[in-house]
């Protein structure tokens, strides 16, 4: 999708880089395909704030999307190309030869009228889901399974992409958007392309308001609090932090400190990290 600047007609309108939208072919969505979303607001299921700065923004349907793609070897035409405001990427409305409608994440230049399909030995083209075993090296992919049939879990943002690298045994290797190279099970399922709407980190807000509108409330820095509230606060004016590092609210390093734990289950599908 591409991306229009705005002129500066009002102080909002300053620096302001959005989307143009031009890709969007439907203005509303399918009625059967959405639900309604209750957002969590930075809370845990007992009420109490875990994740700060999050509340308020504009009420939202949630989008049911097809991460499995397990509509095996039935034909599907691209009715629709949509906007979805619970990710960064488009989507793509399919009506299959059977009936049934859903919606799946959009790979960059899939056009409306096109025909895609999910199955062994399908083609490989634009907007096909394979296992990975029988995708050819060098081919961008994204919406991969990490678990069989679990659905696609990772690299499904706007315009991300992974790469196969090698095949051997049961495992393929794959290079990651973040440069990780991993491992993962040569059944499990990727869509071949690559994300759409690749312009979306050109996008400059321009005013607090409309992150506001995004669900995002105000951040106060730590320098600025009181030595109560916050390991930088206090002082006298505009005192530095007092320490030899930064901290956390909560006392822990911050900013380059690494919070990986050390011996996680996938530690051992991770051929290279991406430190």
């Amino acid at each position: 999708m591409a991306i229009r600047i705005c002129k500066v007609y009002t102080p909002g309108t300053r620096n302001t880089i959005l989307s143009s939208f031009n890709d969007i072919t439907k203005n509303y969505p399918e009625k059967r395909l959405t639900t309604k979303n209750h957002r969590k607001k930075g809370r845990n299921n007992q009420g109490i704030i875990t994740t700060r700065h999050r509340g308020g923004g504009h009420k939202r349907k949630y989008r049911t999307i097809d991460f499995k793609r397990n509509k095996y070897n039935i034909p599907g035409k691209v009715a629709a190309i949509e906007y979805d405001p619970n990710r960064s990427s488009l989507i793509a409305l399919i009506y299959y030869s059977d009936g049934e409608k859903r919606y799946i994440i959009c790979p960059d230049s899939l056009k409306r009228g096109d025909i895609i399909l999910s199955g062994t030995n399908v083609p490989i083209s634009i907007g096909n889901a394979l296992p990975l075993e029988n995708i050819p090296l060098g081919t961008y992919i994204h919406n991969i399974e990490i678990s069989y049939q679990k659905g696609g879990q990772i690299v499904r943002a706007a315009g991300t992409y992974a790469r196969i690298l090698a095949k051997e045994g049961n495992y393929v290797t794959v290079k990651l958007p973040s440069k990780e190279i991993r491992v993962i099970n040569k059944t499990n399922y990727a869509t071949i392309g690559v994300v759409s709407n690749k312009d979306f980190y050109s996008i400059r807000l321009g005013k607090a308001g409309r992150k506001r509108w995004l669900g995002f409330r105000p951040t106060v820095r730590g320098s600025v609090m009181n030595p109560c509230d916050h390991p930088h606060g206090g002082g006298e004016g505009r005192a530095p932090i007092g320490r030899t590092k930064p901290y956390t609210p909560w006392g822990k390093i911050t900013l380059g400190k690494k919070t990986r734990k050390k011996y996680k289950y996938s530690d051992g599908y991770i051929v290279r990290s991406r430190a």
